[in-house]
This record gives C-alpha cells, structure tokens and sequence, in this order.
C-alpha cells in the first residue's frame, strides 16, 4: 500500500505516542486536550524486604493533559494529573485520590519542515498536591527534563523522548531516568498501528521517608509513582514493550489504544500488564 502522501502542513500526521504518557508526550509543541484512561494490573506478588509479598489487584486511572502553543516553538504543557482508584486484593490497602499536578514548558530547539524534524526539550514542575492514600503528595515535589524527539518519513514516524525526575527532596523520593521509543507507519490515513518501548531506571534511590511502603520495596514506580524505596536500585532497572494503534475520526480528533507488559520481571515493579485508552483533541 502506497505511503500517506505529504501534506501542506508538513507534521500534520504526526501523532502522540500512548504509553509513558507522563514523559513521553508529542516533541510537536500544538494545541490539545489529550484524555486517557489505564487499566494497571498488579503483579501477583511483588518484590519486598528480602521476600515476596502477595499483592494483585488492579489500578484503574483517569487523567487529562493540556497543552497550549503561543507559537510553532514553545507551548505551555499540563502533564499530570487525575484520579486514581487502587484496588490490590492482598496486603496493601485499598484507595482512591488524586494524583499529584505537574505543568511545565515544552521548546522546539529544532523545527524543521522541510526534512519533518523537530527536536524539543521540556522543563516541567511537579507539585505534591495529589493524595498520600494513592503514593502521590510525598516530598517537596520534582523537576522533570526531558528531550524528545520526532521524524517522519513516507508514513513512518520515529519518534522518542530521553529525561529525568530530580525531587527536590532525596530522602523521601527517588531520583530517576527514563528512555522511549515509538515507532508508528500510516497503513491508511486513518489507522496507524505502533509499537513503543520504554526503559526506566533508579539513578539515586531515596531513604524511604515518604510513602510507608518505601521502607521496604527493591524497587521503585515508574511514571506514575515515586516511593523513595530505600532499596530502590536492588531491581533498578524497569523495560515495557506496548503495542497498539491509533486512528483518526477527523484531522483534528483521534483515539488511540495499547496494550503494555514488561519485558523484565514483573515481581521487581509495580506491572503485570497495562492497557492505556485516550483520546486527542488538537485544535
């Protein structure tokens, strides 16, 4: 099948990636409303204090993310937010709140039409607003840096997005990093299939002064989630595989959906698997 042909406006298919959605966002500053849903399934049992501890259950998430750009460079960008509702089965209790608010800006360093190029990098400011029931209101809150980037090329995009957590409080959060990728082809104008990867790693873990159950986890959350795990760096390293698609209703709305697992152990985290639903509307 014949590739999607050039448009007028060179990044008019570019679309967002779905999974890591916290750091991995479109490098393309333009204005959306991006909604999403997960369903976060829990792992059986989970690595913690020398031993495994029986957890399963599910997280079910609800979240919006808002982006405004004054212009084709910079563009204000609301990263987090939203509702969680967590329902382990064992051992942890169970709890809903919010989860903590994150807004920053996003800065195309590199906007190149001609070649469909954009290199971007993003400074954001995570506040501890959300509920401590749910892991979330701990420490002094976090900046996060990011640098993604985005090709296309006949149909195809290549897109990725490199960066850190820095909390402002070591003690009670972790200092982490994260690398993902996505790759993505027009099969149609409508429906792109993808697959994206992710890596996160515990650079620095924390004293386990925040979340209770820092005191005794062997690793630490991932986009989500921030423990602190005083021995976060014992399973440090964290890789999910997602697959999916997105298709277009209109030039201005499409949907999306994926399906997540991690290609490491899913006892040393947080994932047996997740499924991420969104929606985005880019006006």
């Amino acid at each position: 099948m014949a590739p999607v042909a050039a448009t007028p406006d060179a990044f008019a298919n570019a679309i967002t990636p779905i999974s890591n959605p916290t750091f991995h966002g479109n490098a393309l500053p333009k204005t959306n409303i991006h909604g999403i849903y997960m369903y976060h399934k829990l792992p059986d049992q989970i690595s913690a204090a020398g031993t495994k501890v029986p957890v399963g259950g599910d997280v079910n998430i609800f979240a919006v993310q808002l982006e405004y750009a004054f212009n084709e460079r910079i563009s204000l960008i609301a990263t987090k937010d939203g509702y969680v509702d967590f329902n382990p089965d064992k051992s942890v209790p169970q709890a809903t709140g919010f989860a903590n608010l994150a807004a920053g800006l996003k800065y195309a360093f590199i906007y190149d039409p001609t070649n469909e190029f954009v290199l971007s990098g993003s400074g954001v400011i995570e506040v501890p607003t959300g509920n401590r029931d749910v892991y979330q209101g701990y420490g002094d809150g976090a900046a996060n840096l990011i640098m993604s980037a985005l090709k296309l090329h006949d149909g195809w995009q290549f897109s990725g997005a490199l960066g850190t957590r820095l909390p402002f409080d070591g003690r009670e959060e972790s200092t982490t990093a994260f690398l993902s990728g996505h790759v993505s082809y027009h099969v149609t104008e409508k429906f792109v299939p993808l697959l994206e990867l992710n890596w996160f790693r515990v650079l620095s873990e924390g004293e386990g002064q925040g979340a209770n159950l820092g005191q005794l986890l062997e690793f630490d959350g991932l986009d989500l989630i921030n423990f602190g795990s005083k021995d976060g760096r014992v399973n440090k390293d964290t890789v999910t595989l997602a697959a999916g698609a997105r298709y277009k209703f209109t030039d201005c709305v499409n949907v999306g959906a994926a399906y997540e697992i991690p290609l490491t152990n899913d006892e040393d985290g947080l994932t047996d698997s997740r499924i991420t639903l969104d929606i985005v509307w880019t006006f």
